[in-house]
């Protein structure tokens, strides 16, 4: 599995399986943050399959879906705000690229002032 750092406490990735939450914890990571809707794509792992097993792991989680090719609104970066806020980091995202998880955390680093 590889990510790339966007700043010193969030890295991003393209799509996770359940097998890849141990690499996740044992690089340090304390949150994890899901960016794509569920049934983006057939086989993709729910939300929900991924929480189950980063909660048992002992890791925070948040499910921040973002269309595919959509720009971010206000709402989108208010939403990847909050959950920035709510867990510890550092913090790893996902999406299907790694793109709107780099580019909601943008948003919301601006929204931040």
């Amino acid at each position: 599995m590889e990510y790339r750092q966007i700043s010193d406490d969030y890295s991003v990735s393209g799509q996770i399986t359940a097998d890849d939450v141990a690499t996740i914890k044992a690089a340090g990571f304390k949150g994890v943050i899901c960016n794509r809707p569920d049934n983006e794509q057939p086989g993709q792992p729910s939300a929900a399959e991924i929480r189950e097993v980063v909660e048992a792991a002992g890791l925070g989680f948040r499910h921040v879906p973002m269309l595919s090719g959509q720009p971010v609104t206000p709402q989108d970066a208010e939403a990847m705000a909050k959950a920035l806020n709510e867990l510890d980091g550092p913090i790893f995202a996902y999406c299907r690229s790694g793109a709107r998880s780099t580019n909601l955390f943008l948003a919301a680093q601006q929204m931040r002032g």
